[in-house]
C-alpha cells in the first residue's frame, strides 16, 4: 500500500512540472559566476563610456572660457573607470596639455609613489581634474572658474561612482565641497558628499604637483595615505 501511495505521488508531481514548465533543461555543469560577473563589468564599462562621451561632448561645447581657449587639449580622466577610487588633482599642467594625459613627468612619478607605497596601482585608480583644460600660465582657476566646472565634475562622479574619492589641491577641495578653506585645515579627515542621492565618502589631501614645491610635507601626506589605506580595508576594496 504504501508503495502504490509512493508511485501516484510521483505522478502527480511530474504533472505539476509538465504544467508550470515544459521544458526544463538540467545540466550537471557548475554555473560559471565568473563569466557572469565579467560580462556585467564590461556591460557596466560600455555605459560608463558612453555617459563619459557625452560629458566630453559638453565640455568641449563650452563657450566664452579662458581656459579652453589658452588650451590645446581636454583632458578628461585616465585609469581604470570602473575603478572604486576616484582621484581629482586640481587642473592639467603644460605637459598634461600638450600630450592630453593626467599626472605627468615629476609630478606624476611623486603620485606613483605615493599609491604605491599603500600598494595601490596607479592604473587601478581613475584620475581626473576639477577643470578639464589648463589655466593660462598655469595660474590657479578662479572661483568662478571652479564653479562652472564643478557641474561637469560632480557628474564625472556620478558616471564613475567610486566608493572613495580622494581630492588633491585646494581647487579639487573647492569644487567638490565647495570649501575655500587652506588645505592644511581639512586634509586628513574624513567627508561625505551627497550626489543624486548617493553618498560619497571623501578624503581631502595635498596635490603632488604642491608636494614638488614644497617637499618638507610629504610627511602629512604620509599620514593621509595611512588613512585611505585602512578605509581600502575597511570597505574590502578590491584594487
Amino acid at each position: 500500500m504504501t508503495k502504490s501511495s509512493l508511485n501516484q505521488n510521483g505522478k502527480y508531481v511530474q504533472e505539476l512540472i509538465n504544467t508550470v514548465e515544459t521544458n526544463f533543461t538540467f545540466n550537471n555543469k557548475p554555473i560559471n559566476r565568473f563569466k557572469f560577473t565579467e560580462t556585467k563589468k564590461n556591460q557596466i564599462f560600455q555605459k560608463k563610456s558612453t555617459l563619459l562621451n557625452n560629458l566630453k561632448n559638453q565640455i568641449n561645447s563650452i563657450e566664452d572660457c579662458n581656459l579652453k581657449k589658452n588650451s590645446k587639449k581636454l583632458n578628461m580622466g585616465d585609469g581604470d573607470i570602473n575603478s572604486s577610487i576616484m582621484l581629482i588633482g586640481e587642473a592639467p599642467g603644460k605637459m598634461e596639455d600638450d600630450v592630453g594625459q593626467s599626472f605627468l613627468g615629476e609630478v606624476g612619478s611623486l603620485l606613483k609613489k605615493m599609491l604605491s607605497a599603500i600598494n595601490i596601482n596607479i592604473d587601478k585608480v581613475y584620475r581626473t581634474y576639477s577643470v578639464n583644460f589648463r589655466p593660462p600660465e598655469d595660474r590657479k582657476p578662479t572661483a568662478q572658474e571652479i564653479k562652472r566646472y564643478s557641474e561637469f565634475l560632480k557628474e564625472h562622479i556620478s558616471i564613475i561612482n567610486p566608493k572613495i574619492i580622494i581630492l588633491m589641491g585646494s581647487t579639487a577641495m573647492e569644487a567638490v565641497t565647495g570649501l575655500n578653506n587652506k588645505v592644511s585645515s581639512e586634509r586628513g579627515k574624513w567627508k561625505e558628499i551627497i550626489l543624486k542621492n548617493k553618498t560619497f565618502p571623501l578624503i581631502i589631501t595635498f596635490s603632488p604637483s604642491y608636494l614638488v614645491r614644497f617637499p618638507e610635507n610629504k610627511k602629512y601626506s604620509w599620514e593621509d595615505l595611512k588613512k585611505i589605506k585602512q578605509k581600502v580595508q575597511d570597505l574590502d576594496i578590491k584594487i
